[in-house]
């Protein structure tokens, strides 16, 4: 199985969920950050406990071809590329899977050595029937301790019930410092246009060193690599700065409208800088995923009819399991030391590039794309926007 293939059909599919996330009517100015990692690994194991026409629909959603080619994929991002690289100077880094199924429940064990032995989950008996509300208390205890508590709550009050069976919920945890610090005694307000014409304030974090850099038709991409550790990983935030001060929408449908987008708009080599300038923000967003999932014409696994989620228990109840909810939220923060961000995601079931190499201005002083990604197989963590630093 090539990985770096299924790692490039994957970045589609997160990239086409980031354009209708970000250009949502609903959200279209709002700053904005999600895992798509997340949300993709969720899927994943729900496209393990499916089959028929919903098994189909969801390996043609997610670009793979076969259930096992998307579990090993999983495998080997938690393995390669959520290794802790803290203890030799690289990023803190976790990401946690939980399962929590209904005590009436037998688990299949083709679904249980899915769950165990490649997604790494830690898998709970619990009584939802009666206890629905301790259970959720216990989601989201587990999810504020896995996201070092910068997420403390996934399931929103109510979302589980009596007639719950099983949640699935992942974590993801990343703080990394930039291999070239910024100097806090340099960061100065500065003006900051927003799409509906008015300016603010907000402090600019700033440098003279060369910088990763590169301009292209439209827009320019800024590389700020994160220090490493003693792996060959590289882990980088990207920011896509377009050129005009309300092209954000543009780009953003570039972006997840064209396949490979990525491995084509990647600075390769460093420039010297003229006016270079990056706003500090921090961001908070969650979203209910399903909803965003059936606009993108996955239907078949939260229909209420449907008989596609059949291989994950042992009960004529686990014939009629459907995924009611995905609940997602992400945090990141970015500053001078670095950025720390991290993302949770739950799943409720019930019955040509043009290079300039002379010296380039790099003014962030309006709405912008970023990302987080890890270089050396090109898995993207994080995706969002900012349409205001001073919004968190």
């Amino acid at each position: 199985m090539d990985l770096r293939q299924s790692v490039s059909n994957q970045t589609d599919v997160s990239l086409r969920l980031a354009k209708h996330i970000l250009l949502n009517t609903i959200h279209k100015h709002s700053n904005i950050v999600f895992s798509p990692l997340s949300v993709h690994v969720v899927l994943s194991l729900i496209t393990a406990g499916s089959s028929a026409e919903t098994l189909d629909q969801l390996l043609s959603f997610l670009k793979a071809k076969s259930s096992d080619h998307l579990n090993y994929l999983s495998s080997q991002l938690i393995d390669l590329v959520f290794a802790d690289g803290s203890g030799s100077g690289g990023p803190c880094l976790s990401f946690a899977n939980g399962l929590w199924i209904d005590e009436s429940l037998t688990v299949k064990d083709s679904f249980r050595q899915v769950v165990d032995g490649l997604y790494k989950a830690a898998s709970v008996h619990v009584d939802f029937r009666t206890k629905a509300s301790e259970v959720t208390d216990s989601v989201n205890s587990w999810v504020e301790k896995e996201t070092n508590g910068l997420i403390n709550e996934i399931l929103p009050s109510g979302s589980v019930d009596s007639l719950t069976r099983l949640v699935f919920a992942n974590a993801l945890y990343f703080k990394g410092a930039w291999t070239d610090k910024f100097d806090a005694s340099m960061t100065k307000d500065d003006e900051f246009h927003l799409l509906d014409g008015s300016s603010i304030q907000v402090p600019f974090m700033t440098s003279k060193k060369k910088q990763l850099i590169s301009a292209f038709d439209g827009f320019k991409v800024l590389e700020l690599p994160y220090k490493r550790g003693g792996d060959r990983r590289q882990f980088s935030m990207y920011f896509f700065l377009p050129d005009a001060k309300d092209g954000l929408p543009r780009l953003v449908d570039e972006v997840g409208s064209v396949a490979g987008f990525l491995e084509c708009h990647s600075p390769d080599q460093e420039v010297e800088v003229g006016d270079f300038r990056i706003p500090k923000f921090k961001i908070s967003f969650g979203f209910e995923a399903s909803e965003v999932l059936k606009e993108l014409g996955l239907v078949l696994p939260f229909s209420r009819d449907g008989d596609g989620l059949t291989e994950m228990v042992d009960s004529a109840m686990g014939q009629k399991l459907y995924v009611s909810s995905i609940f997602h939220k992400s945090f990141i923060e970015v500053n001078e030391e670095g950025a720390e961000a991290a993302a949770t995601s739950a799943a409720v079931f019930v019955p040509m590039c043009l290079q300039l190499l002379n010296k380039i201005d790099f003014v962030a002083n309006h709405p912008f794309l970023f990302l987080i990604r890890e270089d050396m197989t090109g898995v993207v963590q994080f995706i969002g926007q900012v349409h205001d630093p001073l919004t968190t």
